[in-house]
């Protein structure tokens, strides 16, 4: 397999890779200083043919962009053995779950999300496409969160909340109420400070 991206998280994803029997042929990376990785060369085009890969890049839209730009592309899912997940949760194609996440009963996760060291998602949750559950978030139950948001290191989200597409849920941040879409939240408990566009 591939890794699309060599930076900080590309290592992490690596070990993840590693950790679950894929053999890694190399990252992908359009910074020409980038020679090698780890003990993995560095790409800095892609391969003309068909490619078994995993984005390893921890910015949503830039994820999303890279799957919309197309190309001969298997997507990989990485779940690390020293993860708890229920027999019952679905997840999406391109998507990583990190060591010590918990994700509970009925969750569906969509594509090309990165659910962050020691995460946990309770029962019947649902995250949709190119989210990023960073390290210590708490999801309680029956929880939504749009397309493309990212909840910071830390947060917590009470049961029957929903979360926008591409929201930014800053790191400690305890959310009581619903989040419409682009809302920056911060603080406890959780106040809107601003709102972005929705354009990728």
């Amino acid at each position: 397999m591939y890794l699309f991206g060599a930076s900080g998280h590309g290592k992490v994803v690596a070990e993840i890779a590693e950790e679950t029997g894929y053999k890694i042929e190399a990252y992908i990376d359009d910074n020409p200083l980038k020679e090698r990785v780890l003990s993995y060369r560095v790409l800095h085009e892609i391969p003309p043919h068909e490619i078994d890969i995993l984005i390893s890049i921890g910015n949503n839209r830039i994820r999303k962009r890279i799957v919309k730009q197309g190309g001969l592309f298997n997507y990989i899912t990485l779940i690390h053995p020293k993860s708890a997940i229920s027999k019952r949760v679905k997840i999406g194609e391109g998507t990583i779950a990190m060591p010590g996440v918990t994700i509970n009963a009925a969750v569906k996760i969509g594509a090309h999300c990165i659910i962050n060291t020691n995460a946990s998602i309770d029962h019947d949750c649902i995250i949709e496409d190119f989210v990023h559950i960073s390290p210590n978030v708490a999801l309680a139950g029956n929880v939504y969160v749009g397309e493309g948001t990212h909840i910071g290191i830390g947060a917590s989200v009470i049961p029957g909340i929903e979360i926008g597409k591409w929201c930014t849920i800053g790191a400690g941040a305890v959310i009581i109420a619903d989040v419409p879409d682009g809302a920056t939240v911060v603080g406890n408990p959780g106040k809107i400070i601003k709102s972005k566009s929705l354009k990728i």
